[in-house]
């Protein structure tokens, strides 16, 4: 039965990365489509239509015909919009697929091990990526953010892919230090706090972007405006959902910090030891910490905010993916 379930683990896992390259590849179709598209306010103004949103992407509401049959360029324009967004509500669609098959995946391993499935690299590194899957997607619904989409699914792609290719390991029992219902709380903690930080990073990615986008045109207002990055909510916008993530992650990564100084105790008989990841995890406590403060009292609404958001999920990553790979310590046992 055991060997049933790893296999059935990994061949979702498999799955999970090959529909998570295709929506990557839907999405970049749709970023491609939307290459010589203006942007909304021009396409607004231009055309004299309304936008409808879908999603991410807004499409306008389709013009008249021009006489005798032929194509208008508004009603081009039109055409390639809606082919656009098709490809991205196909990305989001194989999306949505890839996280059904990711969850198997996740739970299949976890019930062939008969423990909670984070126990490796191999193993925090699946769970991590299907709290992102699922974060991205709830968001998706919540802040119709699919214009994420392209960012997302090759950060899944790529994640995934290291993990079943070079992280793999076969099913195995826990070592000792392992077996207490501490790594429950303080790894799902970090596991969840981890997958909102990587939306909250990609997100910033895009308002700087998209920020430097609007610092170009403000400075030379007869560059042409189009693009997918043109189409995209103002990076005001992307600034508030980028902060919004980070203020959900910031008190689950606080709890998990927290619960790791008290498992610490009952596993080592201290709180804090100056091991390399409780190091590394302070911080990025610490970054994430500065950031929310500065915003919140310093008015810090801008691109040295998203620097700051950025610095701290590399400080995660390197605790995460570099202490394993190059430091030593109690935690080694959470390695490859």
């Amino acid at each position: 039965m055991t060997e049933t379930l790893a296999t059935v683990s990994n061949n979702m896992l498999y799955s999970a990365t090959v529909v998570y390259a295709l929506a990557l590849l839907a999405h970049v179709a749709e970023w491609a489509m939307a290459h010589k598209l203006p942007a909304d306010d021009e396409a607004a103004g231009s055309r004299g239509g309304a936008l409808v949103a879908t999603g991410s992407v807004s499409s306008p509401v389709a013009s008249s015909a021009s006489p005798l049959g032929a194509t208008s360029p508004e009603t081009r324009s039109v055409n390639e919009v809606e082919r656009s967004d098709k490809y991205g509500r196909i990305g989001l669609s194989l999306t949505a697929l890839a996280l059904i098959l990711h969850g198997v995946g996740v739970v299949s391993r976890g019930l062939a091990a008969d423990r909670v499935p984070w126990g490796s690299m191999y193993e925090f590194s699946i769970t991590v990526s299907l709290a992102v899957a699922a974060a991205y997607l709830y968001l998706v619904r919540r802040y119709r953010v699919r214009w994420l989409g392209l960012l997302v699914t090759g950060f899944l792609a790529l994640v995934l892919g290291i993990a079943v290719i070079v992280l793999y390991r076969p099913v195995g029992p826990l070592v000792p230090a392992l077996h207490s219902y501490w790594l429950v709380i303080h790894v799902s903690a970090a596991a969840i706090a981890g997958g909102a930080f990587t939306v909250g990073a990609l997100a910033s990615v895009l308002f700087l972007l998209r920020s430097r986008l609007e610092a170009r045109a403000s400075a030379r207002p007869e560059l042409p405006r189009s693009g997918f990055l043109w189409r995209m909510p103002a990076a005001s916008d992307i600034d508030k959902v980028a902060y919004r993530v980070h203020a959900f992650a910031f008190p689950l990564w606080t709890f998990a910090v927290l619960a790791g100084a008290i498992w610490a105790q009952y596993a080592w008989g201290r709180f804090w030891g100056w091991d390399p990841k409780e190091v590394w995890a302070f911080i990025t406590w610490v970054a994430y910490a500065a950031y929310l403060h500065a915003r919140a009292t310093a008015g810090w609404q801008g691109r040295r905010a998203a620097y700051v958001a950025l610095f701290g999920y590399a400080t995660f990553v390197f605790n995460f993916v570099g202490i394993n790979i190059f430091g030593s310590g109690l935690h080694a046992y959470a390695g490859l």
